[in-house]
């Protein structure tokens, strides 16, 4: 396809529990509705099918919208790697791909996190405004990530999250 482009964003973080732990709070609607493109206290919907080819949804409500996210499970195998699409329709049809993997570590657990984004073309785009379409994606998605982890791990290692801006 000439009129789509990718990059991958990679993301490593470490947690001071187990993997399991970890692993679960991927899959566990209670969990992902306190952390997972939401927050407790904005979340509107988190519903989980967690097997291949099950489907996961979750509705955030902010700024007097709802933003939509969902996708399908394309592997699951517990506690080491967990992967699946990510999609927000009222964005773009387009679903980028998320591998989530774990390893237990002397104390806590690794995990590496890889989200292949794909970027359509606008018409007329140079391969200037394509690189820096591509640029602005991954920062974006890397940010947005980053503050999700940050929430996920303080809700592992203290059972809460603190932070509650957007």
């Amino acid at each position: 396809m000439n009129n789509l482009s990718t990059t991958t964003l990679t993301m490593t973080r470490t947690f001071d529990v187990a993997a399991e732990r970890v692993f679960d709070a991927w899959l566990n609607p209670e969990m992902m509705r306190k952390w997972f493109f939401t927050l407790e206290g904005t979340n509107k919907v988190a519903q989980n099918n967690p097997q291949v080819g099950g489907t996961w949804e979750i509705v955030d409500h902010r700024g007097g919208q709802d933003y939509r996210a969902i996708g399908e499970y394309l592997e699951i195998d517990p506690p080491q790697k967990l992967v699946f699409t990510f999609k927000m329709p009222q964005f773009s049809e387009l679903e980028d791909t998320i591998t989530v993997e774990l390893k237990e570590l002397s104390q806590g657990c690794e995990m590496t996190f890889s989200q292949k984004i794909h970027v359509a073309h606008e018409e007329n785009w140079t391969e200037s405004d394509i690189e820096k379409a591509l640029g602005e994606y991954h920062d974006g998605s890397e940010h947005g990530w980053n503050l999700m982890f940050m929430g996920l791990k303080e809700l592992l290692e203290t059972g809460k999250i603190s932070y509650t801006g957007q």
